[in-house]
């Protein structure tokens, strides 16, 4: 039996590596801090406290708050105590960062210290290998749904709907000039815009709270054709709904890597409009995409997408095969660990 210490342990992703039905003696321990971020795992004294019960640290997120010495001290305890680091480099750059500086410092001291690296797309390992010489596994992102909502059926409608969702303002959202387009060439086409967004982006005090988001989203609620919703974090049951309730998600992104909000969307059948930056492009096929420049995203893409949704061809995961996907993920997982174990002795 090889004992993980994951960071993060509750998250989806992290969940999902898991096989439902084999065995394939991998234990994934709890975080002791729950949901808590940083977690209580990036510690050089939870380590040394607890290095005789894990085999193997397995780091995919979470670790924003941290200093490059902190990390190097996590990275140098793990060393001391002998166990191997497995880093799933899931951001190239980090979504909640303006400033990409800090996200790549943190890179610089995970990745070469990693004995196994793995990564979600080719593209990123790609970039990996040409910034730091290292070869990354590449291994699909699992299903993010439920195995009983993989097979729930869509429902039709007369009229198309069209979503952007703001969330929290991360620093990757850029919402402005995407609403500017999507207010004019949505509901020009007969489509419907459905706008959501936090409540704390529009509460004045809160941390998110944009005064200048705000007063657009108020106008946005006066305009035919459009429909706005504030509300707070919506539960997984709430969030797949949503989904469910769009024909076209639209990702208003100015910089990112990977999406576990693409990855919902092809669960449930949900077309998604991505820009032509990161690797969202890479992670299916049948992503609808546009141009991103200084001066913002260009408009030609959206057009095009949103002139080709009535007619587009249904983009959805299958469920046997997301099924047959999480066995080799998970069959795959046991396989690196035993290697890292391996490499860790010699």
């Amino acid at each position: 039996m090889i004992r993980i210490a994951s960071v993060p342990e509750g998250h989806v992703y992290v969940r999902h590596l898991s096989d439902p039905c084999i065995d394939h003696g991998v234990v994934r321990l709890p975080d002791p801090g729950g949901k808590a971020w940083p977690s209580a795992l990036l510690s050089p004294g939870w380590i040394d406290e607890h290095a005789d019960g894990f085999d193997v640290f397995h780091v995919h997120f979470g670790f924003d708050a941290l200093s490059t010495q902190d990390l190097t001290a996590v990275v140098d305890a793990l060393r001391h105590h002998g166990k191997p680091l497995v880093y799933t480099v899931h951001d190239l750059r980090n979504p909640h960062h303006l400033d990409r500086r800090a996200h790549d410092e943190a890179l610089d001291v995970l990745i070469p210290a990693a004995t196994e690296l793995i990564t979600l797309t080719d593209g990123a390992a790609r970039e990996i290998r040409s910034r730091w010489g290292r070869d990354a596994v590449v291994l699909p992102h699992p299903h993010v749904v439920d195995p009983d909502t993989l097979h729930r059926p869509r429902r039709e409608r007369d009229r198309l709907r069209v979503g952007v969702h703001l969330k929290s303002l991360r620093a990757s959202i850029d919402p402005l000039p995407i609403l500017d387009i999507l207010e004019r060439e949505v509901p020009a086409r007969g489509l419907e815009l459905v706008v959501d967004v936090h409540t704390d982006v529009l509460t004045p005090g809160a941390y998110h709270h944009d005064a200048r988001v705000a007063a657009r989203v108020a106008q946005l609620d006066a305009v035919a054709g459009v429909r706005v919703h504030v509300h707070d974090y919506y539960t997984d049951a709430e969030l797949w709904d949503y989904f469910f309730s769009l024909d076209l998600s639209v990702l208003p992104y100015r910089f990112g890597t990977h999406s576990g909000w693409l990855e919902a969307c092809f669960d449930v059948g949900t077309h998604v409009l991505a820009p032509h930056l990161g690797y969202y492009h890479h992670q299916h096929d049948g992503v609808f995409g546009y141009d991103v420049g200084e001066q913002g995203p260009d408009e030609a893409g959206i057009i095009a997408a949103l002139d080709a949704l009535p007619e587009a061809a249904p983009w959805r995961a299958d469920p046997d095969e997301r099924a047959a996907e999480r066995q080799y993920l998970a069959a795959t997982h046991a396989h690196i660990y035993r290697r890292a174990l391996a490499g860790a002795r010699r």
